[in-house]
């Protein structure tokens, strides 16, 4: 029996429960239950969540668990946690064989002292703020979900889910994690690695035809992509072309090219299946040395780097 100890804040955020249902799954007959669930707060009893409902908890008490996760709030402007809370997150770490957090959660193991000098990720809206009152933490904000030792965290609310599969993973074997993914309806796993969103979400054109363009770029990154070819799926001339793709994405077309490039080609290294060169072939980067070059503009690492952490990853979390 694993002991689950969920720390709920105040106002919390109520996607971040969602993460526990792929516990709840793992306990469903005819299998035995193999974790039993704790819901925690300062006081216990009822804690609002941000939407207004009701979550009854239990008080502060024992700290050791198998497993402590704690969970996120909305807020963008993150409170200081109150000093009960950071000593019981610490007494937890210690006396807990893993603690992990949710979102917005990777503020309060870093306030608790848990995060320095360790790799640790979170939504990718509070990574600036972020770096800026832990700069002793090495943030990934391009993370699903990151394991250092014995301290996961994870990015936005979906993502709990992938740490609480990764953590079935761990406990249980693939198989287990693989039949409450199939449950869910859901991968079993995005990899660690991948960012935790597109590109294309930075790049909202007001036009079909930039949209488009914007599709035909995906669709044929080996190509070499020029500007008159562009604009002819715009129907536009070179120069009309360039300007209205500026005014309704934020970007040049050479830009946002090299983005989708690039987000491709760390999806395919950090997969781990295709040589670098095989991965700079297919996303246009003509070489290997140009899309080193490219890399480390962008991630400040070559592609082996970030394969080699990927690679990392995987093996911890199995």
């Amino acid at each position: 029996m694993h002991r689950v100890g969920f720390i709920v804040p105040q106002r919390f955020q109520l996607m971040s429960l969602a993460a526990l249902t792929a516990f709840e799954i793992v306990n469903l007959p005819p299998a035995d239950q193999r974790y039993d669930i704790h819901l925690l707060s300062e006081h216990g009893g009822p804690v609002r969540s941000s939407s207004g409902m009701m979550l009854e908890t239990e008080a502060f008490g024992d700290p050791a668990f198998d497993t402590v996760i704690v969970g996120s709030i909305t807020e963008m402007d993150m409170p200081r946690s109150n000093a009960t809370m950071i000593a019981f997150v610490q007494e937890a770490a210690k006396a807990s064989r893993r603690i992990a957090s949710i979102c917005s959660g990777a503020f309060v193991l870093a306030e608790a002292g848990l995060l320095k000098g360790r790799r640790a990720t979170m939504h990718w809206a509070h990574a600036a703020s972020f770096r800026a009152r832990f700069p002793d933490v090495r943030a990934e904000e391009d993370r699903i979900f990151i394991n250092d030792g014995p301290v996961w965290t994870s990015a936005g609310m979906t993502a709990g889910i992938d740490l609480v599969l990764a953590l079935i993973d761990n406990d249980l074997g693939p198989e287990a994690a693989k039949m409450v993914a199939r449950l869910l309806v859901m991968n079993q796993r995005r990899m660690g690695g991948q960012k935790q969103h597109s590109a294309l979400l930075d790049m909202t054109p007001k036009s079909d035809r930039i949209e488009l363009v914007l599709a035909h770029i995906r669709q044929n990154l080996r190509n070499p992509l020029t500007i008159e070819e562009l604009a002819a799926v715009a129907s536009l001339s070179s120069r009309q072309f360039s300007r209205a793709f500026l005014a309704e994405t934020g970007q040049s077309p050479a830009k946002a090219v090299e983005r989708l490039r690039l987000e491709a080609a760390r999806f395919m290294v950090e997969e781990g299946r295709h040589t670098v060169n095989v991965v700079a072939q297919e996303t246009g980067f003509a070489d290997r040395e140009r899309m080193r070059r490219a890399f480390l503009r962008t991630f400040g690492v070559p592609a082996e780097a970030l394969r080699r952490n990927a690679r990392r990853e995987a093996v911890a979390a199995a």
